[in-house]
């Protein structure tokens, strides 16, 4: 058997499926235990596809994400004790506490954020890739949306736009089986949301979104592509998600058929540790990896815990509207 070092990016998407997984599983006891307030929409079971589609990309490409975003800046290479201090809704956050679950981002990593409308990526990736392309700048910007949103309107306005434009831009489609709690075949027409590429004249490619290196492949293609100046593409990648639409809600919300245990069976992480033990990598390394993830994810909990939440005359701060005057009998509480 083999080792290999910190530099494989073989175990690169190992390591970055694992820091998903393993964070996502910390959020979800946290948020039973009351510690993250609010909603909570976890990303287990489509790790591959969000590692997959991520490590195509360069640092300074751009990455849109959706609602259920832990795992795409995770998946960009973003650091985990400030993706935790925001879920708690810390000052040390990566949006200063204001920002929350479902509105994460890391520009340092590419990460423009997340954003809890549905389907409001598309046009911000459009945007992005525009600016990249007037500023004669060698970046993709590739946008994250689920199955749920794809019959918004922003996305068709996204993709038409970088179709015209010939824009450098990957829409993902994350079909999860899912929006919300609804089957996609009994909201989505047609068999399969990559075949809507065809009416814009931009490649539709159907990957399966379990196997990371699959993913990898597509998107690294498409990103080739637009680099080249021969526009966008849309990629749908068929996976699924474990959790209901938003976890610890008292009740599952979420209609499961037999086909979740199916699902379950083609685990994303599981597939890939198979793959790279049949390769030659050792078990002993792969169970390293996962032992340093686990002290990764505990110090990011703690360092969150030992954070402090922001100050009531911080709010507007950061914010784009004029500072409004804190009224003296808030102020005095503050």
């Amino acid at each position: 058997m083999t080792t290999t070092g910190e530099n494989d990016p073989r175990l690169e998407k190992y390591r970055r499926m694992q820091r998903i997984r393993q964070f996502e599983a910390k959020a979800e006891a946290i948020h039973a235990a009351g510690e993250i307030p609010g909603a909570l929409h976890t990303y287990a079971g489509m790790e591959a596809s969000g590692v997959g589609a991520c490590i195509a990309l360069r640092d300074d490409d751009y990455m849109v994400g959706t609602h259920r975003s832990h795992g795409h800046p995770i998946a960009k290479g973003a650091k985990l004790r400030p993706l935790m201090a925001e879920l708690l809704g810390k000052v040390t956050g990566i949006c200063k506490g204001k920002g929350g679950s479902m509105h994460l981002s890391d520009f340092s990593m590419g990460s423009l954020g997340e954003t809890s409308i549905v389907g409001s990526g598309g046009p911000v990736a459009a945007g992005a890739a525009l600016g990249a392309k007037l500023q004669g700048l060698d970046r993709v910007a590739l946008c994250f949306f689920g199955d749920g949103a794809s019959s918004e309107g922003a996305i068709h306005e996204g993709m038409n736009l970088a179709a015209v434009w010939s824009l450098p831009a990957i829409f993902v489609c994350e079909n999860n089986r899912f929006g919300m709690s609804t089957p996609t075949d009994k909201a989505v027409a047609g068999a399969n949301v990559a075949d809507r590429a065809h009416g814009y004249g931009i490649p539709g490619v159907i990957v399966d979104g379990q196997d990371v290196d699959a993913v990898e492949a597509a998107v690294r293609e498409a990103v080739d592509r637009a680099r080249a100046g021969k526009g966008p593409t849309l990629i749908e990648t068929k996976t699924y998600r474990y959790g209901d639409h938003a976890v610890n809600m008292g009740r599952e919300l979420t209609p499961r058929g037999p086909e979740h245990d199916d699902w379950v069976a083609r685990d994303p992480i599981t597939i890939y540790r198979k793959r790279l033990v049949e390769a030659g990598v050792a078990d002993a390394d792969l169970d390293a990896i996962d032992s340093a993830i686990a002290d990764e994810v505990a110090d990011a909990l703690q360092f969150a815990r030992d954070s402090d939440y922001p100050v009531f005359a911080e709010a507007f701060d950061h914010v784009f509207v004029d500072r409004l005057p804190i009224p003296a009998d808030v102020s005095a509480h503050a």
